[in-house]
């Protein structure tokens, strides 16, 4: 730990910050809703009947037993929504990836100054984790194929390691909850609370969370920042093991794998693992320096993450589209779009932040604030305040286009329908009236990415207004768009 300053004092637990996201009423129902949402995804699009379920698509007609015949509930009720095998699969998943976090080689930096004038050190290893983790996979599916136990496992306890996930972070959330109230003003590890997260209102900090940096011993692996670890680890590197899972089950359902599916499954991986080489960039920002490790970050990383964002690569181990070198090139012309932006706008701002007299950025404009500050008015940031946004979400886009007009109906054998992609087993798949339907599945990230990128917009304007004053109001008369030119 960074050694204890007397030069600051924590900031209050008291100071008024005001409610995000609704209030209580508001966390309350994303507490308890999403994971709901999550099982709605899981059984709604299935590989039992269709993609959304027939049923679901003739709602007067809709029969409660015909439904649960449809989207594989288990035959033993909610109880078969979890097994002590895929749980304690999951618990062993997280213990080996903390094992690596000890073991294997790693750099350790220093955070960002906090209230108290310290700083707390990290270690860094989550892309050497992620690697070595990926090699043994790639070792097993050498050796066995789309055979190999972990792919076949994924794939026929989806909702068991779900729901073991959805238990993990509650379980997190409610221990990081808890243990919040042994933080002291003045303690020698730094130990802060985060200022969002004190309201008061149990639901509402539970959500936030309470406590900013919360850390945690454990036997063997030793000291492990909670909410820097979940972050990189666990849940990114699940969302490519599920996306592998689903490749290997497509193989394993129709004996080939589409083009679709390898173009998703690469680009989501590339992007994953950009994140997790990137882990230093984590320490600036807002999740680290200002939010608490609460609900909304365990649920997120854990959850949301990895069953969310392989909704794509779920529906093409079904239904599986040819895009063919045309379709290929279209959608990586969007995705490089969005990513030269995103990566462009990003560079130009880190290196006018460590060196304005830079030659590459030397000709931008800025407005001085009061605070010392500068604030870039052009260039790529004079474009639109948030023009990275933008960037990051047209990526959003690529994820999805490869499931085109997205949904499916399942048949029996022997059915012989126009225009059906028979399975290995006989059965057979075609779009028929389901076709569209199934985009609520599959673009779903588009539409909650737009409106995470939003709120997120909305969240950094305030704290700059906050921070700023009359120059932020100045900097926006200047540059006028958040996050789209021209539009928005």
């Amino acid at each position: 730990m960074a050694p204890k300053s007397k030069s600051k004092q924590p900031e209050p637990a008291h100071v008024p910050h005001g409610y995000e996201f609704g209030g209580p009423l508001g966390t309350a129902g994303i507490t308890f809703g999403l994971p709901v949402l999550c099982y709605i995804f899981a059984f709604a699009c299935n590989d039992v009947s269709g993609c959304p379920a027939p049923s679901l698509l003739n709602p007067k007609n809709l029969s409660i037993d015909q439904l649960k015949a449809e989207v594989g509930w288990p035959e033993n009720g909610i109880w078969g929504l979890a097994s002590w095998e895929a749980t304690g699969w999951t618990v062993a998943y997280y213990f080996f990836s903390a094992l690596l976090y000890r073991l294997l080689p790693a750099t350790e930096v220093e955070g960002t100054e906090l209230s108290t004038g310290g700083r707390l050190k990290y270690r860094f290893n989550a892309f050497s984790s992620a690697i070595f983790t990926l090699v043994i996979c790639l070792a097993g599916t050498i050796a066995q194929g789309a055979e190999f136990p972990l792919w076949t496992f994924i794939s026929d306890n989806y909702v068991q390691i779900l729901t073991a996930n959805i238990l993990i972070a509650y379980a997190l959330a409610a221990f990081v909850y808890v243990r919040s109230f042994s933080v002291k003003p003045g303690n020698p590890q730094h130990r802060l609370l985060a200022a969002g997260g004190c309201s008061g209102n149990i639901i509402y900090d539970f959500y936030m969370g309470r406590e900013l940096n919360p850390r945690v011993t454990i036997p063997v692996i030793g000291e492990i920042d909670i909410k820097e670890w979940m972050e990189l680890r666990p849940g990114m590197l699940g969302w490519i093991l599920l996306n592998c899972a689903f490749v290997a089950k497509q193989y394993r359902t129709f004996g080939f794998v589409s083009d679709s599916i390898v173009f998703v499954t690469v680009v989501q991986a590339i992007y994953v693992l950009d994140g997790i080489f990137m882990e230093p960039a984590i320490l600036t920002t807002i999740d680290i320096i200002n939010d608490g490790f609460g609900f909304m970050l365990s649920f997120g990383d854990l959850v949301w993450v990895p069953f969310i964002y392989t909704q794509q690569t779920r529906y093409l181990s079904t239904y599986p589209v040819t895009l063919g070198w045309l379709g290929i090139a279209a959608v990586s012309v969007v995705l490089i779009a969005g990513f030269a932006i995103f990566r462009l706008s990003n560079l130009q701002k880190n290196i006018f932040r460590t060196n304005p007299n830079d030659p590459r950025v030397a000709h931008i404009s800025y407005i001085e604030t009061k605070t010392g500050s500068r604030l870039m008015t052009s260039g790529w940031w004079g474009i639109a305040r948030h023009i990275n946004y933008l960037g990051d979400w047209l990526q959003s886009w690529p994820y999805s286009l490869p499931t085109g007009f997205a949904g499916y109906v399942i048949l029996s054998a022997g059915t012989n329908a126009d225009g059906a992609i028979k399975m290995l087993d006989g059965r057979e798949v075609v779009q028929g009236p389901a076709k569209y339907w199934g985009m609520i599945f599959t673009y779903f990230y588009v539409v909650y990415f737009a409106i995470l990128l939003i709120h997120r917009d909305s969240r950094d304007d305030e704290k700059c207004a906050k921070k700023y004053g009359e120059d932020w109001e100045k900097y926006k008369s200047i540059v006028k768009y958040k996050i789209v030119p021209g539009i928005y």
